[in-house]
């Protein structure tokens, strides 16, 4: 089936409209962001930085632009997917000591780490979830958390 160039732009303008489709991730992630609404403060703990935020499509955009963190993790709830800013994280090397402790944070947290194993909990109103991942200090590492209501 051919589509114009007509009928193309509609389709992605109706779809950044409805806000569902990947399409529309990736034009609203090249718009300009209104730096006013952006209230990302990079932190440190235990010598680890991070970032966490992502509150609305302009403070969302500015974090997932920014580089230099290798651990990128998201949080959710419910069939809708919505994004959570009230979750515990704790960090862990794999003999379980506390690395980067987090209470109240979401949506998105950006962590730097050294290249190693990690054990990951994630809690969200006492029902914890826990990942491992391997950071190999050149790629970026992925973890989304996902709650059912």
């Amino acid at each position: 089936m051919k589509y114009s160039h007509r009928s193309v732009l509609s389709r992605i303008a109706f779809s950044l409209f409805l806000g569902v489709s990947s399409i529309a991730f990736a034009v609203a992630a090249d718009q300009p962001i209104d730096h006013n609404s952006v209230q990302l403060q990079p932190q440190v703990q235990n010598g680890i930085s991070y970032l966490t935020g992502g509150i609305g499509l302009d403070e969302s955009t500015a974090l997932k632009q920014t580089q230099g963190y290798n651990l990128h993790m998201t949080f959710s709830s419910g069939p809708s997917n919505q994004y959570l800013g009230s979750v515990d994280v704790v960090i862990q090397d794999t003999k379980g000591a506390s690395l980067l402790s987090l209470s109240q944070v979401g949506p998105m947290i950006y962590v730097k780490l050294p290249a190693g194993k990690y054990i990951v909990l994630a809690t969200l109103n006492g029902n914890q979830q826990r990942n491992t991942i391997a950071l190999d200090g050149k790629s970026t590492g992925t973890l989304n958390f996902h709650w059912n209501d």
